[in-house]
Protein backbone atom coordinates (compact mmCIF):
# COMPACT_ATOMS: atom_id res chain seq x y z
CA UNK A 1 0.00 0.00 0.00
CA UNK A 2 1.51 3.83 -0.65
CA UNK A 3 1.40 6.40 1.33
CA UNK A 4 -0.59 9.77 0.19
CA UNK A 5 1.17 12.45 -1.80
CA UNK A 6 1.68 15.52 0.72
CA UNK A 7 3.10 18.69 -0.98
CA UNK A 8 6.86 18.33 0.63
CA UNK A 9 7.19 14.58 -0.85
CA UNK A 10 10.05 14.72 -3.47
CA UNK A 11 8.93 13.93 -7.42
CA UNK A 12 9.65 10.17 -7.55
CA UNK A 13 11.57 9.52 -11.00
CA UNK A 14 10.54 7.54 -13.68
CA UNK A 15 11.23 3.61 -12.92
CA UNK A 16 11.63 2.39 -16.44
CA UNK A 17 15.64 3.41 -16.71
CA UNK A 18 15.91 1.48 -13.38
CA UNK A 19 14.51 -1.42 -14.07
CA UNK A 20 16.18 -1.69 -17.54
CA UNK A 21 19.54 -1.99 -15.97
CA UNK A 22 18.53 -3.79 -13.03
CA UNK A 23 17.13 -6.45 -15.25
CA UNK A 24 20.20 -6.03 -18.21
CA UNK A 25 22.01 -6.76 -15.51
CA UNK A 26 20.50 -9.90 -14.04
CA UNK A 27 19.87 -11.08 -17.65
CA UNK A 28 23.87 -10.52 -18.38
CA UNK A 29 24.91 -12.14 -15.17
CA UNK A 30 22.72 -14.98 -15.01
CA UNK A 31 24.58 -15.82 -18.86
CA UNK A 32 22.21 -15.57 -20.84
CA UNK A 33 21.42 -12.82 -23.77
CA UNK A 34 19.36 -9.60 -22.92
CA UNK A 35 16.89 -8.52 -25.65
CA UNK A 36 14.72 -4.76 -25.95
CA UNK A 37 11.26 -4.68 -27.23
CA UNK A 38 11.08 -1.61 -28.89
CA UNK A 39 8.00 0.79 -30.60
CA UNK A 40 9.65 1.67 -33.94
CA UNK A 41 6.69 3.77 -34.52
CA UNK A 42 7.72 6.51 -31.65
CA UNK A 43 9.49 10.15 -31.97
CA UNK A 44 13.34 9.63 -32.06
CA UNK A 45 13.59 5.74 -32.57
CA UNK A 46 16.67 5.38 -35.07
CA UNK A 47 16.52 1.51 -36.42
CA UNK A 48 17.05 -0.57 -39.18
CA UNK A 49 13.72 -0.04 -40.92
CA UNK A 50 14.04 -3.39 -42.79
CA UNK A 51 13.65 -5.34 -39.11
CA UNK A 52 10.82 -3.85 -38.50
CA UNK A 53 7.79 -5.65 -38.00
CA UNK A 54 4.03 -4.59 -36.60
CA UNK A 55 5.96 -1.64 -35.79
CA UNK A 56 7.76 -2.79 -32.96
CA UNK A 57 11.60 -4.39 -33.24
CA UNK A 58 13.67 -7.00 -30.98
CA UNK A 59 17.00 -5.95 -30.35
CA UNK A 60 20.21 -8.15 -29.49
CA UNK A 61 21.40 -5.41 -26.21
CA UNK A 62 24.25 -7.82 -24.95
CA UNK A 63 27.72 -6.59 -24.39
CA UNK A 64 28.72 -8.76 -27.24
CA UNK A 65 26.69 -7.81 -29.68
CA UNK A 66 26.80 -4.19 -29.05
CA UNK A 67 29.59 -1.77 -29.08
CA UNK A 68 29.27 1.83 -27.12
CA UNK A 69 26.37 0.49 -25.30
CA UNK A 70 24.51 3.40 -23.46
CA UNK A 71 21.69 2.76 -21.11
CA UNK A 72 20.68 5.59 -19.65
CA UNK A 73 17.96 7.46 -17.95
CA UNK A 74 16.99 9.17 -21.67
CA UNK A 75 17.31 5.97 -23.41
CA UNK A 76 19.47 3.37 -24.98
CA UNK A 77 21.74 3.91 -27.54
CA UNK A 78 24.68 1.82 -29.27
CA UNK A 79 26.35 0.92 -32.62
CA UNK A 80 25.24 -2.81 -33.86
CA UNK A 81 25.65 -5.02 -36.77
CA UNK A 82 22.30 -5.62 -39.04
CA UNK A 83 22.59 -7.64 -41.89
CA UNK A 84 26.61 -7.14 -42.23
CA UNK A 85 26.46 -3.02 -42.09
CA UNK A 86 27.31 -0.99 -38.89
CA UNK A 87 24.61 1.02 -38.08
CA UNK A 88 23.70 3.59 -34.60
CA UNK A 89 20.70 2.90 -32.93
CA UNK A 90 19.09 5.27 -31.05
CA UNK A 91 15.94 4.29 -28.14
CA UNK A 92 14.37 7.23 -26.45
CA UNK A 93 13.21 5.48 -22.66
CA UNK A 94 9.84 5.78 -23.37
CA UNK A 95 9.99 3.27 -26.74
CA UNK A 96 11.39 0.57 -24.42
CA UNK A 97 8.05 -1.72 -24.21
CA UNK A 98 9.70 -4.62 -22.78
CA UNK A 99 13.24 -6.21 -22.02
CA UNK A 100 13.94 -10.27 -21.98
CA UNK A 101 16.21 -12.87 -21.67
CA UNK A 102 16.84 -14.89 -25.20
CA UNK A 103 17.18 -18.17 -23.37
CA UNK A 104 14.45 -18.45 -21.13
CA UNK A 105 12.05 -15.85 -22.02
CA UNK A 106 12.41 -13.73 -18.32
CA UNK A 107 12.25 -10.20 -17.89
CA UNK A 108 9.75 -7.46 -17.88
CA UNK A 109 7.23 -5.51 -19.56
CA UNK A 110 6.70 -2.09 -18.96
CA UNK A 111 3.52 0.11 -18.08
CA UNK A 112 3.04 3.25 -19.52
CA UNK A 113 3.32 4.50 -15.84
CA UNK A 114 7.07 3.37 -15.74
CA UNK A 115 7.85 6.46 -17.93
CA UNK A 116 6.62 9.33 -16.10
CA UNK A 117 4.93 8.93 -12.55
CA UNK A 118 3.57 12.48 -12.99
CA UNK A 119 1.27 11.25 -15.89
CA UNK A 120 1.04 13.15 -19.18
CA UNK A 121 0.15 16.22 -17.47
CA UNK A 122 3.25 16.78 -15.39
CA UNK A 123 1.22 16.82 -12.12
CA UNK A 124 1.13 13.45 -10.31
CA UNK A 125 -2.64 11.71 -10.05
CA UNK A 126 -4.44 12.61 -6.87
CA UNK A 127 -5.71 9.77 -4.48
CA UNK A 128 -9.36 9.12 -4.07
CA UNK A 129 -10.72 11.29 -1.26
CA UNK A 130 -12.56 8.65 0.49
CA UNK A 131 -15.12 6.11 -0.51
CA UNK A 132 -16.78 5.96 -3.60
CA UNK A 133 -20.70 6.86 -3.57
CA UNK A 134 -21.40 3.08 -4.00
CA UNK A 135 -19.31 2.44 -1.31
CA UNK A 136 -16.10 0.52 -1.33
CA UNK A 137 -15.73 -2.82 -3.75
CA UNK A 138 -16.14 -6.42 -1.96
CA UNK A 139 -12.74 -7.91 -1.58
CA UNK A 140 -12.65 -10.59 -4.00
CA UNK A 141 -12.78 -14.16 -2.03
CA UNK A 142 -10.84 -17.49 -3.44
CA UNK A 143 -12.89 -19.68 -4.84
CA UNK A 144 -10.91 -22.83 -2.97
CA UNK A 145 -6.99 -22.73 -0.99
CA UNK A 146 -5.45 -23.27 -3.61
CA UNK A 147 -6.39 -19.72 -5.20
CA UNK A 148 -4.87 -18.55 -2.15
CA UNK A 149 -1.36 -18.89 -4.35
CA UNK A 150 0.44 -16.18 -5.77
CA UNK A 151 -0.55 -15.98 -9.59
CA UNK A 152 2.64 -16.93 -11.84
CA UNK A 153 3.81 -14.33 -14.53
CA UNK A 154 5.14 -15.51 -18.09
CA UNK A 155 6.39 -13.69 -20.65
CA UNK A 156 5.06 -15.14 -23.40
CA UNK A 157 7.45 -14.59 -26.85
Amino acid sequence: MTSPKHPADPPMKARRPYLLRAIHEWITDSMCTPHIVVDAGMAGVEVPRQFVKDGKIVLNVSWTATANLRLTNEGVSFSGRFGGTSMAVTVPIAAVLAIYARETGQGMIFSDTDVDPAGPSGTSPEPPQGPSPDGPPPAPRPASPADVRRSKFKVVK
